[in-house]
Protein backbone atom coordinates (compact mmCIF):
# COMPACT_ATOMS: atom_id res chain seq x y z
CA UNK A 1 0.00 0.00 0.00
CA UNK A 2 1.55 3.33 -0.64
CA UNK A 3 1.15 6.33 1.37
CA UNK A 4 2.14 8.78 -1.42
CA UNK A 5 1.99 8.64 -5.31
CA UNK A 6 5.21 9.87 -5.51
CA UNK A 7 6.19 7.03 -3.26
CA UNK A 8 7.42 3.05 -4.23
CA UNK A 9 8.90 2.54 -0.62
CA UNK A 10 6.57 1.74 2.14
CA UNK A 11 9.33 0.96 4.67
CA UNK A 12 12.32 1.88 5.87
CA UNK A 13 15.20 -0.05 7.96
CA UNK A 14 16.71 1.62 10.68
CA UNK A 15 20.26 0.08 11.41
CA UNK A 16 20.19 2.23 14.68
CA UNK A 17 23.44 3.22 16.40
CA UNK A 18 25.94 0.18 16.01
CA UNK A 19 25.85 -2.97 14.02
CA UNK A 20 27.99 -5.07 16.53
CA UNK A 21 26.20 -7.26 18.57
CA UNK A 22 28.60 -7.30 21.56
CA UNK A 23 27.28 -3.63 22.23
CA UNK A 24 23.59 -3.93 22.04
CA UNK A 25 23.03 -4.74 25.43
CA UNK A 26 24.90 -2.30 26.58
CA UNK A 27 23.51 0.25 24.67
CA UNK A 28 20.32 -1.19 25.26
CA UNK A 29 21.40 -0.27 29.09
CA UNK A 30 22.18 3.36 29.00
CA UNK A 31 19.76 4.56 26.63
CA UNK A 32 17.16 2.43 29.46
CA UNK A 33 18.94 4.56 31.48
CA UNK A 34 19.08 7.87 30.12
CA UNK A 35 15.35 7.72 29.17
CA UNK A 36 14.44 7.14 33.15
CA UNK A 37 16.48 9.66 34.63
CA UNK A 38 14.70 12.22 31.58
CA UNK A 39 11.41 10.92 32.61
CA UNK A 40 11.64 11.15 36.01
CA UNK A 41 13.45 14.42 36.18
CA UNK A 42 11.53 16.29 33.83
CA UNK A 43 7.91 15.12 35.29
CA UNK A 44 9.67 15.65 38.95
CA UNK A 45 10.69 19.08 37.53
CA UNK A 46 7.02 19.74 36.04
CA UNK A 47 4.92 18.48 39.44
CA UNK A 48 7.42 20.38 41.85
CA UNK A 49 6.32 23.67 39.71
CA UNK A 50 2.83 23.32 39.43
CA UNK A 51 2.38 22.24 43.43
CA UNK A 52 5.01 24.67 44.92
CA UNK A 53 2.88 28.77 44.97
CA UNK A 54 5.96 30.01 45.22
CA UNK A 55 7.49 28.79 41.65
CA UNK A 56 4.55 30.42 39.94
CA UNK A 57 6.74 33.07 38.48
CA UNK A 58 7.27 33.45 34.78
CA UNK A 59 10.58 32.21 34.67
CA UNK A 60 9.34 28.39 35.92
CA UNK A 61 6.24 28.86 33.64
CA UNK A 62 8.85 28.78 30.83
CA UNK A 63 10.89 25.86 32.84
CA UNK A 64 8.10 23.54 32.93
CA UNK A 65 7.30 24.49 29.30
CA UNK A 66 10.80 23.42 28.41
CA UNK A 67 10.40 20.37 30.04
CA UNK A 68 7.14 19.05 28.27
CA UNK A 69 9.18 19.60 25.28
CA UNK A 70 11.71 17.87 26.56
CA UNK A 71 9.64 14.88 27.47
CA UNK A 72 8.04 14.61 24.24
CA UNK A 73 11.03 15.46 22.67
CA UNK A 74 13.10 12.04 23.85
CA UNK A 75 10.10 10.02 23.83
CA UNK A 76 9.83 10.49 19.94
CA UNK A 77 13.38 8.37 19.43
CA UNK A 78 13.96 6.21 23.45
CA UNK A 79 11.08 3.95 22.67
CA UNK A 80 11.86 3.12 19.60
CA UNK A 81 15.70 2.29 20.08
CA UNK A 82 15.52 0.44 22.99
CA UNK A 83 12.31 -1.58 20.86
CA UNK A 84 15.36 -2.33 17.91
CA UNK A 85 17.72 -3.42 20.37
CA UNK A 86 15.43 -6.22 21.29
CA UNK A 87 14.45 -7.09 17.83
CA UNK A 88 15.33 -8.33 14.61
CA UNK A 89 13.05 -6.92 12.67
CA UNK A 90 13.86 -2.94 12.09
CA UNK A 91 11.29 -1.67 10.12
CA UNK A 92 9.40 1.66 10.17
CA UNK A 93 6.93 2.04 8.19
CA UNK A 94 6.82 4.92 5.41
CA UNK A 95 3.93 7.05 7.30
CA UNK A 96 5.33 6.15 10.66
CA UNK A 97 8.96 7.77 9.54
CA UNK A 98 7.36 10.90 8.72
CA UNK A 99 5.37 11.36 11.45
CA UNK A 100 8.42 11.14 13.44
CA UNK A 101 10.46 13.39 11.76
CA UNK A 102 7.57 16.24 11.69
CA UNK A 103 7.51 15.54 15.51
CA UNK A 104 11.52 15.93 15.99
CA UNK A 105 11.69 18.93 13.94
CA UNK A 106 8.72 20.67 15.89
CA UNK A 107 10.11 19.96 19.04
CA UNK A 108 13.51 20.93 18.03
CA UNK A 109 12.51 24.04 16.41
CA UNK A 110 9.99 24.36 19.98
CA UNK A 111 13.22 23.87 22.14
CA UNK A 112 15.00 26.70 20.52
CA UNK A 113 12.41 29.43 20.63
CA UNK A 114 11.85 28.45 24.50
CA UNK A 115 15.54 29.14 25.09
CA UNK A 116 15.64 32.72 23.58
CA UNK A 117 12.04 32.96 25.06
CA UNK A 118 13.63 32.39 28.50
CA UNK A 119 16.92 34.54 27.90
CA UNK A 120 14.31 37.60 27.51
CA UNK A 121 12.59 36.47 29.96
CA UNK A 122 16.20 36.62 32.34
CA UNK A 123 16.94 40.29 30.09
CA UNK A 124 13.77 41.81 31.89
CA UNK A 125 14.16 40.42 35.25
CA UNK A 126 17.43 41.78 35.50
CA UNK A 127 17.90 44.51 33.67
CA UNK A 128 14.19 46.15 34.61
CA UNK A 129 13.44 44.60 38.03
CA UNK A 130 10.67 47.22 38.92
CA UNK A 131 8.78 46.95 35.43
CA UNK A 132 9.30 42.88 35.31
CA UNK A 133 5.52 42.32 36.45
CA UNK A 134 3.95 45.20 33.93
CA UNK A 135 6.18 43.39 30.74
CA UNK A 136 5.97 40.00 31.95
CA UNK A 137 2.55 39.00 32.97
CA UNK A 138 0.63 36.26 32.52
CA UNK A 139 -1.12 36.55 28.90
CA UNK A 140 2.14 37.98 27.67
CA UNK A 141 4.15 34.37 28.77
CA UNK A 142 1.34 32.08 27.14
CA UNK A 143 1.71 34.31 24.02
CA UNK A 144 5.54 33.78 23.72
CA UNK A 145 4.86 29.81 24.79
CA UNK A 146 2.31 29.87 22.34
CA UNK A 147 4.23 31.54 19.63
CA UNK A 148 7.34 28.76 20.30
CA UNK A 149 4.95 26.41 19.73
CA UNK A 150 3.65 27.53 16.40
CA UNK A 151 7.36 28.38 15.05
CA UNK A 152 8.32 24.60 15.58
CA UNK A 153 5.05 23.35 13.88
CA UNK A 154 5.41 25.70 10.94
CA UNK A 155 9.37 25.20 10.34
CA UNK A 156 8.16 20.87 10.91
CA UNK A 157 5.39 21.84 8.47
CA UNK A 158 7.96 23.18 5.45
CA UNK A 159 10.13 20.70 5.65
CA UNK A 160 8.11 17.29 6.15
CA UNK A 161 5.96 18.91 2.99
CA UNK A 162 9.00 18.78 0.90
CA UNK A 163 9.94 15.40 1.93
CA UNK A 164 6.27 14.29 1.03
CA UNK A 165 6.88 15.58 -2.83
CA UNK A 166 10.30 13.55 -2.75
CA UNK A 167 9.99 10.03 -4.55
CA UNK A 168 11.78 7.25 -2.46
CA UNK A 169 12.64 3.96 -5.01
CA UNK A 170 15.08 2.04 -3.00
CA UNK A 171 17.37 1.52 -1.15
CA UNK A 172 15.24 2.16 2.07
CA UNK A 173 18.11 1.30 4.26
CA UNK A 174 18.55 4.49 6.76
CA UNK A 175 22.06 4.29 8.72
CA UNK A 176 20.81 6.20 11.54
CA UNK A 177 18.15 5.59 14.53
CA UNK A 178 15.58 7.76 13.79
CA UNK A 179 13.88 9.04 10.21
CA UNK A 180 16.12 12.68 10.65
CA UNK A 181 16.48 14.89 7.46
CA UNK A 182 19.68 14.15 5.63
CA UNK A 183 19.67 10.64 5.86
CA UNK A 184 16.20 10.95 4.03
CA UNK A 185 17.51 13.43 1.43
CA UNK A 186 20.38 10.71 0.66
CA UNK A 187 17.54 7.87 0.11
CA UNK A 188 15.90 9.76 -2.30
CA UNK A 189 15.82 9.32 -6.45
CA UNK A 190 14.71 12.99 -6.61
CA UNK A 191 15.65 16.19 -7.06
CA UNK A 192 16.52 17.24 -3.94
CA UNK A 193 18.13 20.64 -3.90
CA UNK A 194 14.95 22.94 -2.84
CA UNK A 195 15.04 20.57 0.12
CA UNK A 196 18.74 21.43 1.00
CA UNK A 197 18.13 25.26 0.35
CA UNK A 198 15.46 24.61 2.70
CA UNK A 199 17.30 22.87 5.22
CA UNK A 200 20.28 25.18 5.02
CA UNK A 201 18.47 28.64 5.23
CA UNK A 202 15.52 28.20 7.22
CA UNK A 203 16.89 25.80 10.14
CA UNK A 204 19.97 28.26 9.35
CA UNK A 205 17.55 31.44 10.02
CA UNK A 206 16.04 30.41 13.47
CA UNK A 207 19.16 28.50 14.59
CA UNK A 208 21.15 31.89 14.28
CA UNK A 209 18.56 34.08 14.99
CA UNK A 210 16.95 32.44 18.46
CA UNK A 211 21.21 32.44 19.39
CA UNK A 212 21.98 35.56 18.12
CA UNK A 213 18.66 36.70 20.45
CA UNK A 214 20.13 34.87 23.32
CA UNK A 215 23.61 36.22 23.35
CA UNK A 216 22.52 39.78 22.84
CA UNK A 217 20.19 39.23 25.83
CA UNK A 218 23.06 38.14 28.06
CA UNK A 219 25.26 40.79 26.71
CA UNK A 220 22.58 43.78 27.91
CA UNK A 221 23.03 41.49 31.30
CA UNK A 222 26.54 41.33 31.60
CA UNK A 223 26.32 45.01 31.23
CA UNK A 224 23.99 46.08 33.68
CA UNK A 225 26.04 43.85 36.46
CA UNK A 226 28.26 46.34 37.71
CA UNK A 227 25.23 48.82 38.78
CA UNK A 228 23.91 45.39 40.89
CA UNK A 229 24.54 44.75 44.09
CA UNK A 230 26.15 41.73 45.66
CA UNK A 231 23.64 39.73 46.13
CA UNK A 232 21.62 40.49 43.07
CA UNK A 233 25.22 39.80 41.13
CA UNK A 234 25.24 36.52 42.29
CA UNK A 235 21.50 35.33 41.98
CA UNK A 236 21.91 37.12 38.24
CA UNK A 237 25.34 34.72 37.81
CA UNK A 238 23.78 31.79 39.30
CA UNK A 239 20.00 31.85 37.04
CA UNK A 240 22.39 32.85 34.02
CA UNK A 241 24.69 30.78 34.33
CA UNK A 242 22.01 27.30 34.42
CA UNK A 243 20.66 28.84 31.60
CA UNK A 244 23.46 29.45 29.53
CA UNK A 245 24.70 25.63 30.03
CA UNK A 246 21.73 24.21 28.73
CA UNK A 247 22.11 27.22 25.67
CA UNK A 248 25.57 25.51 24.81
CA UNK A 249 24.60 22.07 25.20
CA UNK A 250 21.84 22.39 22.90
CA UNK A 251 22.93 24.80 19.71
CA UNK A 252 26.53 23.16 19.77
CA UNK A 253 25.16 19.64 18.64
CA UNK A 254 22.19 20.65 16.31
CA UNK A 255 24.48 22.88 14.63
CA UNK A 256 26.40 20.36 13.59
CA UNK A 257 23.94 18.34 12.52
CA UNK A 258 21.34 20.01 10.76
CA UNK A 259 23.28 23.85 9.64
CA UNK A 260 24.84 21.93 6.97
CA UNK A 261 24.25 20.84 3.25
CA UNK A 262 24.07 17.06 2.36
CA UNK A 263 27.05 17.02 0.53
CA UNK A 264 29.49 17.78 3.97
CA UNK A 265 27.42 15.35 5.79
CA UNK A 266 28.87 13.27 8.06
CA UNK A 267 27.06 9.85 9.04
CA UNK A 268 29.03 9.35 12.52
CA UNK A 269 29.58 12.64 13.05
CA UNK A 270 26.02 13.13 13.11
CA UNK A 271 25.20 10.12 14.85
CA UNK A 272 27.25 11.61 17.93
CA UNK A 273 25.94 14.47 18.09
CA UNK A 274 22.34 13.34 17.96
CA UNK A 275 22.48 10.78 20.68
CA UNK A 276 23.89 14.22 22.51
CA UNK A 277 20.81 16.53 21.90
CA UNK A 278 18.22 14.25 21.39
CA UNK A 279 18.81 12.09 24.51
CA UNK A 280 21.33 13.47 26.42
CA UNK A 281 19.92 16.89 26.82
CA UNK A 282 16.26 16.20 27.84
CA UNK A 283 18.04 13.95 30.67
CA UNK A 284 20.21 16.98 31.94
CA UNK A 285 18.27 19.59 31.48
CA UNK A 286 16.31 19.43 34.64
CA UNK A 287 19.39 18.62 36.79
CA UNK A 288 21.19 21.78 35.22
CA UNK A 289 18.40 24.16 36.71
CA UNK A 290 17.68 22.11 39.95
CA UNK A 291 21.15 21.65 41.44
CA UNK A 292 22.30 25.07 40.73
CA UNK A 293 18.67 27.09 41.47
CA UNK A 294 18.00 27.55 44.96
CA UNK A 295 14.39 28.43 44.54
CA UNK A 296 14.43 24.83 43.33
CA UNK A 297 16.25 22.99 46.28
CA UNK A 298 14.16 24.96 48.72
CA UNK A 299 10.70 24.21 46.90
CA UNK A 300 11.74 20.40 47.13
CA UNK A 301 12.63 20.81 50.96
CA UNK A 302 8.78 22.13 50.88
CA UNK A 303 7.20 19.90 49.68
CA UNK A 304 9.18 17.09 51.18
CA UNK A 305 8.66 18.22 53.98
CA UNK A 306 4.77 19.18 53.95
CA UNK A 307 4.43 15.14 52.94
CA UNK A 308 6.62 14.21 56.17
CA UNK A 309 3.89 16.35 58.20
CA UNK A 310 1.02 14.77 56.25
CA UNK A 311 2.63 11.17 56.66
CA UNK A 312 3.07 11.97 60.43
CA UNK A 313 -0.54 13.02 60.73
CA UNK A 314 -2.02 10.39 59.27
CA UNK A 315 -0.03 7.94 61.43
CA UNK A 316 -0.69 10.11 64.91
CA UNK A 317 -4.31 9.29 63.42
Amino acid sequence: MLVSNHTTVTYFILLGLTNRPELQSLLFVMILLIYAITLVGNLGMIALITIDSQLQTPMYFFLVNLSVVDLCYSSVFAPRMLVNFLVENKTLSYSACVAQHFSFVVFVTTEGFLLAVMAYDRYIAICSPLLYTTLMPRKVCIWLVAGSYLGGLLNSSVHTCGLLKLSFCGPNTINHYFCDTNPLLQLTCSDKRINEILLVTLSGLIALSTLLFVVVSYLCILFSMPSMSSTSRHRAFSTCASHLTAVTLFYGPVSLSHVQPSSKYSLEREKISAVFYTLVVPMLNPLIYSLRNKEVKNALRRVTERRKCCSLTCLSK
